[in-house]
């Protein structure tokens, strides 16, 4: 970690409030073992696959992480994080998930252009969550399921759908980070098999530079036809 970025981490630990909440106390009188965090990214790009991360926490382990101010600034928006920043937190994540495979899981799926456009959002959206929940042996029993914005999943599972939620939980704040993150280096690579359209810049989003870039080069094979029909 660079000096710049721990200084950046050291600022943001005077500044930054817990992340303690009521959910998480409830969670734990009702008898919940683990608590699973469910985020995604990229469901509004022309380009790439969406990404979405299932993020589970043994539930004693969440309380105590909880309450340190020196992981991840709370209540804040994890997407609009700078890069860098993401990137750091995302490394800290991953350190704890390799210290720790009893206490941390995790698991990402992200469905293809192709995917997408054959079967459209809602069909790959639904097959994607259940995708990440087999990922980490999500129990229904044990298992409290927190999801951002408008995700649903099983009714057989306990769940909260929280508008914000990567403002207001940990666990969907650390889903966020590394469904962002691995999106985000899955397109930079794309960006080295298609130069012309400086995906390592965008990620896929509908920008002036990249429209004008298939205007000028047509659509590549990581193109969501569906979204795109009037270049198609």
């Amino acid at each position: 970690m660079t000096e710049g970025l721990k200084y950046n981490l050291h600022m943001l630990k005077a500044k930054s409030k817990t992340w303690q909440s009521k959910r998480l106390t409830t969670a734990a009188k009702q008898g919940f073992k683990y608590v699973i965090g469910i985020d995604e990214a990229g469901r509004g790009p022309l380009a790439g696959p969406i990404s979405f991360c299932a993020f589970k926490v043994e539930l004693d382990t969440l309380l105590k992480l909880a309450k340190r101010k020196d992981f991840i600034p709370a209540h804040h928006d994890s997407k609009k994080l700078t890069e860098k920043t993401r990137e750091v937190w995302y490394q800290e994540i991953l350190k704890l998930v390799k210290q720790d495979n009893k206490s941390f899981s995790y698991c990402v799926a992200m469905p293809k252009n192709t995917e997408i456009d054959k079967f459209g959002l809602s069909l790959v959206i639904k097959k994607a969550l259940a995708k990440v929940l087999r990922g980490v042996k999500a129990d229904e029993k044990n298992c409290l399921v927190l999801l951002d914005g408008g995700l649903r999943i099983d009714k057989r599972f306990t769940q909260e759908t929280i508008v914000k939620g990567d403002e207001n939980e940990l666990v969907i704040a650390m889903a966020s980070i590394m469904a962002k993150v691995t999106r985000d280096h899955h397109m930079i690579k794309c960006a080295k098999l298609y130069p012309d359209y400086c995906f390592d810049v965008h990620k896929g989003y509908g920008t002036k530079k990249h429209l004008l870039a298939i205007k000028r080069c047509g659509l590549c094979p990581i193109h969501r036809k569906s979204f795109l029909k009037r270049f198609v």
